[in-house]
């Protein structure tokens, strides 16, 4: 692929990560699929085993929507230096990570971290039923395409369930590792699950689940002992009962992705065969919509602001949402009262009445 390499995105230890642009357009009909903008992941000689294991493992899944797709590969030279790189969606929207951070309040609404979820088990799903453990979930790694659904990024660490380990090995980010990883180096599906229970506590409280900066003190308190995150005070009772599936210590008796779609959690997220994607369904939406499916069932008029991925994307993306309770939102009482009247009707006004048979 003859192609430019564009402005940073993001820096990290593995090397960098560019915008990407084909030299030669290409379309439909050509009979390739190659995007007129992506993203490049690129590293030197001494990353390139990490990088070519995240292509290999990424060429499992070109047919998943939930999961970042890959284009190909190549190599280039940049100063002398023999550079290995590959060939990224371009996820536009952003990350759940940098949502987060630019939200107006302490954690998202929790109809949209219910949608936001859902996308992320459905792809999590997939991975571990093609027989693989992505080892490092966590909200930088979720990236969100333009129409806000969501990406599963970064197969840097995934390896092959039951693939052997050298030795004692810690894989992943402390503040979302699993306690059978932490006290024995278990890395298998239900870590995974310990994950996204972090992060759906954290895009509900704005914060991460664990409060220590001494990271021996931390990994203690995960490995050894009784003690799992906390349980945001606010969540509803459902939402309180799927972090508690995803945060049972024995991983043996842990929820996995398949199970956790049914819970009731998610119950009110948009179905996949829905005219409205699930991250679409707190979007703002311009004159009429369709009726609501409750009382409860309306759109808020307030939006918030996401920009500037600092790991791998830089971008914006808007979304509203409303959640009985949450931040920003009216209870029923308070849009009743916006309704009430002290005008009393005139009846004996027929002008616009319409006859009905």
């Amino acid at each position: 692929m003859d192609w430019v390499r564009g402005e940073t995105l993001g820096r990290g230890s593995f090397g960098t990560v560019n915008l990407a642009i084909p030299r030669v357009k290409t379309s439909a009909s050509s009979g390739t699929s190659t995007p007129q903008l992506m993203a490049v992941k690129s590293c030197c000689a001494s990353n390139f085993a990490s990088l070519i294991n995240e292509k290999s493992i990424l060429d499992e899944f070109r047919d998943c929507p939930e999961i970042i797709q890959c284009y190909g590969d190549s190599y280039s030279y940049d100063n002398g230096e023999k550079l290995y790189n590959v060939f990224l969606e371009y996820a536009s929207g952003g990350s759940l990570s940098d949502k987060l951070k630019n939200s107006s309040d302490r954690g998202l609404p929790e109809i949209q971290i219910s949608n936001y979820t859902k996308g992320i088990l459905r792809g999590l799903n997939r991975i571990h039923k093609k027989g693989f453990v992505h080892c490092d979930m966590k909200l930088q790694n979720i990236l969100l395409s333009q129409d806000g659904a969501v990406k599963i990024a970064d197969f840097g660490l995934a390896k092959r369930i039951g693939q052997a380990s050298i030795g004692f090995e810690l894989r992943g980010t402390p503040l979302y590792m699993s306690p059978e990883m932490v006290a024995g180096g278990n890395q298998g599906t239900p870590a995974d699950i310990w994950a996204v229970g972090c992060l759906v506590a954290e895009m509900a409280t704005g914060a991460p689940v664990w409060r220590s900066t001494d990271m021996a003190a931390l990994l203690m308190k995960i490995g050894i002992g009784d003690e799992v995150p906390e349980i945001p005070a606010n969540f509803s009772a459902e939402g309180k009962d799927f972090l508690g599936k995803c945060f049972i210590k024995d991983p043996t008796r842990r929820w996995t992705a398949k199970m956790l779609l049914d819970h009731p959690f998610l119950a009110s997220c948009q179905d996949e065969d829905d005219d409205i994607p699930p991250p679409l369904k707190d979007a703002q939406v311009e004159g009429p919509s369709t009726s609501p499916r409750s009382a409860f069932d309306f759109p808020d008029w307030t939006s918030q602001q996401s920009s500037s991925l600092t790991f791998s994307i830089t971008s914006t993306a808007e979304s509203s949402s409303w959640f009985p309770g949450g931040s920003g939102s009216k209870f029923g009482a308070e849009r009743v009262r916006e309704l009430v009247s002290d005008q009393q009707p005139d009846w004996s006004v027929s002008d616009d009445w319409v006859t009905i048979r």
